[in-house]
């Protein structure tokens, strides 16, 4: 996972059985002790690797000097959402990967140490954030998710008055209906959150662009737009057999999964899949592939297996996270390509396999699969998970034809601004980058709001 295990780790048998978070997190002494490894590096690789540019030697230091509310503020400074990244970013692979540590043993646990001072300042409770005057100017936020959330806060404590639209009825968008509670506890996320929209953040619930509300009504009523509304429905992959009961999106299998109460749960999951989930195939190879694996056994499967078209290099998913899977049961097989769901009584009780091998690399750099002309190969399933990704929000970017679209369909914006191709129209999180991670997507909303300021201050400047 993001933040490495620590010793008091839930025995498999009772972490299989709940949804409740596995890691527990460092201990006093334990964070005392890693604080002690960092060296304090002049040039500091693991801000570098940080996408919003955590001060990491300045906060571990207070950690080492048991200050740690000045870790935590000094760190909720560049992420407003620091708790939830110090549980579910990908740490081995930004802040952690340049560590000057890992040439003398291992990295420091950056996320852990992260998570601890968040933690601990959560246990007091967060400090509100002190808004500038008002501006007298309007920014309409479309997402509630963490680029959304992040430019929010932003444009609010600089005096801006901001309202969030959101399709949900509740904030919090892939991190609360996409992020298994295993790995990001709903009140942690609830915390932030919250502390986000005491500021002064309105939320409007259960509201899509463009079809609630139109995209033209928001650029005549505020001064600017912040799109953050992430991606849209699930890829459809060409499988004869596809639309057979028991096959079902990863995205609404996660999606119904995550409902904090138990009945809500169980009635989210029967409208999802109205059978047991029996053997459950995966198919898919990244981090949703192997989230809804594990959140498959959680949910009583009888067995899970991943299965996937390239090897394991290639995969997408996170390496802790894909060790975390094995370790949990989850099957791994790979150079497999799902080619027919096979059914008995209208209902899936398999899926024939194409054999692939790897060809020359494709436009991602990627070796290429192949059909290999081998037999085909059949996995047992009674429930089919599909995890192809995602396509672009259309019913939001339909709604502004004019909006410019990179090769992938995605927004096209400016990298240093936000900027779109429509004026006062700003972008950031998923819905221009395709998807990659949570502090990711606050690195461009924040980076958007400060855009957005540079824009109003143009066109609109703030009254005395």
């Amino acid at each position: 996972m993001a933040a490495r295990q620590t010793p008091d780790t839930l025995d498999m048998p009772v972490r299989l059985s709940t949804m409740e978070e596995v890691d527990r997190g460092l201990k006093p002494h334990q964070a005392l002790a890693e604080a002690g490894r960092c060296i304090f590096c002049h040039d500091a690789p693991c801000v570098k690797g940080c996408p919003v540019g955590i001060d990491i030697p300045g906060f571990i230091r207070r950690i080492s000097q048991r200050n740690m509310v000045g870790a935590a503020r000094l760190i909720r400074q560049a992420n407003p959402l620091g708790a939830v990244c110090a549980r579910v970013c990908p740490s081995e692979a930004q802040c952690e990967k340049g560590c000057t540590s890992a040439g003398l043993s291992e990295p420091v646990a950056i996320a852990c140490l992260q998570r601890y001072a968040m933690d601990q300042e959560m246990a007091r409770g967060i400090r509100p954030v002190a808004a500038a005057e008002p501006t007298g100017r309007k920014v309409a936020v479309i997402g509630a998710g963490p680029a959304g959330l992040a430019c929010s806060l932003a444009l609010r404590s600089a005096g801006e008055s901001v309202t969030v639209y959101d399709s949900s009825p509740q904030p919090g968008g892939v991190m609360r209906y996409g992020i298994p509670s295993y790995r990001l506890p709903r009140e942690v996320l609830s915390r932030e959150v919250d502390w986000i929209l005491s500021a002064g953040v309105r939320f409007v619930p259960n509201t899509e662009i463009g079809r609630d509300v139109g995209m033209a009504d928001l650029l005549r009523e505020y001064d600017a737009v912040f799109i953050g509304a992430g991606l849209g429905a699930p890829a459809v992959p060409r499988i004869q057999g596809a639309g057979t009961a028991g096959v079902i999106s990863a995205y609404a299998f996660l999606r119904a999964a995550g409902e904090p109460d138990g009945n809500a749960r169980e009635q989210a999951m029967r409208a999802v899949i109205a059978q047991p989930l029996g053997r459950v195939v995966v198919l898919g190879g990244g981090n949703v592939a192997v989230d809804a694996a594990c959140t498959a056994l959680r949910l009583g499967a009888e067995s899970v297996t991943i299965a996937y078209r390239r090897t394991r290099g290639e995969m997408p998913a996170w390496a802790e996270e894909i060790e975390f899977a094995e370790e949990e049961g989850v099957k791994l097989v790979f150079l497999l390509s799902p080619a027919e769901v096979l059914q008995a009584d209208g209902k899936a009780r398999g899926v024939r396999m194409t054999r692939m091998r790897l060809a020359e690399d494709d436009a991602s750099g990627r070796p290429r699969p192949a059909p290999s002309g081998e037999p085909d190969e059949t996995i047992g399933a009674d429930t089919v998970v599909l995890a192809f990704g995602q396509a672009p929000n259309e019913s939001i970017l339909s709604s502004l034809p004019s909006l410019a679209r990179s090769e992938s369909g995605m927004i096209e914006i400016d990298v240093e601004t936000g900027a779109t191709s429509v004026a006062g129209v700003f972008a950031g999180g998923d819905a221009v980058n395709g998807g990659t991670t949570v502090v990711q997507a606050v690195s461009e909303g924040l980076r958007a709001a400060a855009g957005i300021r540079a824009y109003l201050d143009s066109v609109t400047p703030a009254r005395d």
